[in-house]
């Protein structure tokens, strides 16, 4: 059975990049929602789901330890697809999951509800969801605080977006700069009201500890709106931003990441990923921006189209200019390979959107490649590809980078 493809594809995609959202570093960042959002409905299980052109990732997850899925196998994959909200009553019954290994093992789901996350008008880039191993009616009231959560997740992805690209514009300290921090404090106080509103219609509620919770998600949000506050007067006293933060890689902190959120892939399909990178310069600081989108597609890609017991190497390496820094990104796999049709249609422009098949079956979105040659051209990078059918495809990216002042 195919997987659902929204119309607006490339466009959803394109916002979801554009938020360059470390899937796995942003958990702390949702947590009280998640488990307010199960509270809510006395469900088992409740997630937040991003959903990119290969993987559902879990970024935040209660009750179940998941941190991602081939998007073909998700549920979310039809709620993004939905302008409201999407409930499966028996999941073991459906036919496009009863074969699934959450409905057939453990935990043997049966109930699905979840909502999408609306990051701008018709373009979902995700959803909210919660999840029993019994059947359940959730009434409108609580649907209605659900939506509400949704909402207050989609808020603070979209403030944590804004204070990354106020952190890239730290070195700047401009007065452009200095009005983003306060910017971000409208954002930030609509988290809290919206805490505001699920909090009087919550107390009318049975559910144990809903205020409990609402007042974490309080604390959260006053937590981040001191962080604005002390942005910015950082900025009033002038003092430039560091080089080493949290909003840098090195060679080595993004050999890691890349590890981390690619290797279970790799591992469902019995492949082996290795990621290296060059000795010079591995300890310079590099600003993060887009990395994970452009270096994780081009390892998504590779593994989809390499067959089981195949390869996919990474190697990474950072090049010192007198004008700009340069880092050099090359993926490589020993898979099915590139016909040269497509190889030329590849160098010469976008890719066209296809709907091939990966070497398992799996569903080809044909909007990876698109993306990042998108992605790279934005930052003035180059894109390369060469390709031997049944033999290799190598990916070779070259991208300059910010020189960071320590």
């Amino acid at each position: 059975m195919h997987a659902p493809i929204p119309a607006n594809e490339i466009e959803r995609l394109f916002e979801l990049s554009e938020l360059d959202i470390d899937y796995s570093g942003v958990q702390n960042q949702f947590e009280d929602l998640v488990k307010l959002a199960a509270k809510v409905v006395g469900a088992e299980f409740s997630l937040v789901n991003l959903i990119d052109n290969y993987t559902q990732w879990s970024v935040v997850s209660h009750g179940i330890d998941l941190q991602q899925m081939p998007r073909e196998d998700s549920v979310c994959q039809y709620t993004i697809m939905q302008p409201e909200l999407f409930e499966v009553q028996n999941l073991a019954t459906d036919e496009r999951f009863k074969d699934k290994f959450y409905v057939t093992g453990n935990p043997n789901l049966t109930y699905y509800w979840g909502v999408p996350l609306q990051i701008k008008d018709g373009v979902n880039i995700g959803a909210l969801c919660v999840l029993d191993t019994k059947k359940k009616e959730i009434t409108p009231e609580k649907q209605e605080l659900l939506v509400l959560i949704a909402s207050e997740v989609t808020n603070r992805i979209k403030t944590l977006q804004t204070l990354q690209k106020l952190k890239e514009e730290a070195n700047l300290a401009s007065n452009t700069t200095k009005k983003m921090a306060h910017d971000i404090r409208g954002p930030i106080g609509g988290i809290i009201g919206l805490t505001q509103m699920i909090q009087q219609q919550g107390s009318n509620t049975t559910v144990t500890d809903l205020l409990e919770l609402i007042n974490l998600i309080n604390k959260s949000g006053s937590s981040l709106l001191n962080l604005a506050d002390e942005i910015l007067s950082e900025y009033q006293k002038e003092k430039p931003a560091k080089g080493k933060q949290a909003d840098c890689y090195t060679l080595s902190s993004l050999q890691q990441k890349l590890i981390e959120l690619y290797t279970p892939q790799a591992a469902s399909k019995n492949i082996t990923l290795l990621v290296e990178h060059g000795a010079d310069f591995s300890n310079l600081y590099f600003p993060k921006s887009k990395l994970l989108q452009i270096i994780g597609n081009l390892i998504s890609n590779a593994i989809k189209y390499t067959n089981d017991g195949g390869k996919v190497e990474v190697h990474l390496a950072y090049q010192v200019m007198d004008e700009e820094n340069q880092l050099q990104i090359k993926v490589s796999d020993n898979g099915v390979g590139i016909p040269q049709d497509k190889l030329v249609e590849l160098r010469a422009t976008q890719a066209e959107a296809t709907s091939t098949a990966g070497t398992s079956g799996e569903k080809g979105y044909g909007f990876g490649l698109q993306l990042v040659k998108h992605l790279v051209w934005a930052k003035k990078g180059s894109f390369l590809v060469d390709s031997e059918p049944g033999v290799k495809t190598t990916f070779s990216v070259l991208l300059p980078v910010a020189k960071i002042v320590e």
